[in-house]
């Protein structure tokens, strides 16, 4: 980071980030960010969030594996499901 400036917290607790580090970093509205603080030190470090359809893709993708791996067929599934959710 090349930029330093000054900014102050509002009565909600609420930080500005100068425009010319949100574009230096290109930060815009609504993005994440985890926030980590010790003794005089508060650290902003941006989080990406994955959209609902990266989720279910992950999910998708481990339950395949997982069915690979345990020998589950397609054609079983619905019955598997259905002896689970009897349960």
């Amino acid at each position: 980071m090349s930029s330093i400036d000054i900014t102050k917290m509002s009565s909600k607790g609420q930080v500005v980030i100068p425009q010319n580090i949100r574009d230096e970093l290109g930060l815009h509205e609504g993005e994440a960010f985890a926030v980590m603080g010790k003794d005089d030190t508060i650290v902003l470090k941006k989080v990406e969030m994955p959209s609902p359809k990266e989720v279910f893709e992950r999910v998708h993708k481990w339950g395949v594996k997982l069915a690979k791996e345990r020998g589950i067929k397609e054609e079983e599934l619905q019955g598997i499901i259905e002896r689970t959710r009897g349960r």
